[in-house]
């Protein structure tokens, strides 16, 4: 997380301690020079309010919001990037350093996808940008600045008798590098992953390897149909070898995650009957203490 003062600005609203780190960013920019005493003080006053929009306090109180700077579209994909990057550099787990490798050979962002207003996306980004914002506020101040311009789509690859109803309405994904994404990329795809609460994706493999950088928690993971339910907090990288099976049981809070895809990304992926996906349908998974 690189924490740049000028993304923090924008964090989501209702970020717990948003007020707080807003006011600690706007402090830096005034040590930078970039914002005068009248509006530090500004941004000060505003720091009372987490929820409200910085520039709702600041008018309460007679004073104008401080400029900010609007970048284009691919400049803010491009932060994306960066904070994503950032999140990677130092995790070693399976896959990791190869995903580090196609991110870093990356080509300035070519395509600026319309952005898709899907129901699962608009219905529970903001909760889980709210709960990455609590250890991550950088980069989930990245991924909300460039909702405008992410191509949210669904995965259709799956019979949805097989894949289920639930899943097959309730997630959607963004691919940020790829054939066909703002950075592209023809041999690996790099993206988001948002899953609705309480949702299974059921037991599925495919051809390509496969890292998961879960944002949020806790979900349950199984590595092949009819085995035990693994339940893992937000943070904790999942790798799946390419055909390895595998299953997701989203908590309360929406899953979100990056997933990257380093080889074989044309294969589509297939789901693998078991015979508990009932009862894991109705699981409901504690959240965190």
């Amino acid at each position: 997380m690189t924490d740049r003062p000028e993304t923090l600005l924008d964090l989501p609203l209702g970020t717990p301690g948003a007020g707080r780190i807003r006011y600690g960013a706007a402090m830096a920019l005034y040590q930078q020079g970039k914002l005068s005493p009248a509006e530090l003080e500004a941004w000060r006053i505003a720091a009372a309010s987490d929820s409200r929009p910085a520039d709702e306090v600041l008018a309460a109180h007679g004073l104008p919001a401080p400029p900010r700077q609007s970048p284009d579209a691919a400049a803010t994909l491009s932060r994306l990037m960066e904070e994503a990057g950032a999140y990677l550099a130092p995790l070693h787990c399976p896959g990791a350093a190869e995903l580090r490798r196609v991110l870093a050979r990356r080509s300035p962002a070519a395509l600026q996808p319309a952005a898709q207003g899907l129901p699962v996306v608009t219905a529970h980004l903001a909760a889980a940008l709210a709960a990455l914002a609590a250890t991550h506020p950088a980069l989930s101040a990245a991924i909300a600045a460039s909702a405008p311009h992410l191509g949210w789509r669904v995965y259709d690859r799956y019979p949805p008798e097989e894949i289920g109803i639930a899943f097959a309405t309730g997630h959607a994904f963004c691919p940020l590098l790829g054939p066909d994404a703002p950075f592209a990329e023809e041999t690996a795809e790099f993206g988001l992953f948002l899953i609705a609460p309480h949702v299974l994706y059921r037991d599925h493999c495919h051809a390509a390897p496969e890292l998961y950088l879960p944002l949020t928690g806790p979900h349950g993971w199984r590595f092949g149909p009819d085995r035990p339910l693994i339940v893992k907090p937000a943070h904790r990288p999942v790798w799946n070898d390419p055909h390895r099976p595998h299953l997701t049981k989203v908590g309360p809070t929406p899953f979100l995650g990056f997933y990257g895809w380093t080889g074989d990304i044309d294969e589509p992926a297939r789901v693998l009957p078991a015979t508990d996906w009932p009862q894991l349908e109705a699981l409901r998974l504690m959240a965190e203490p």
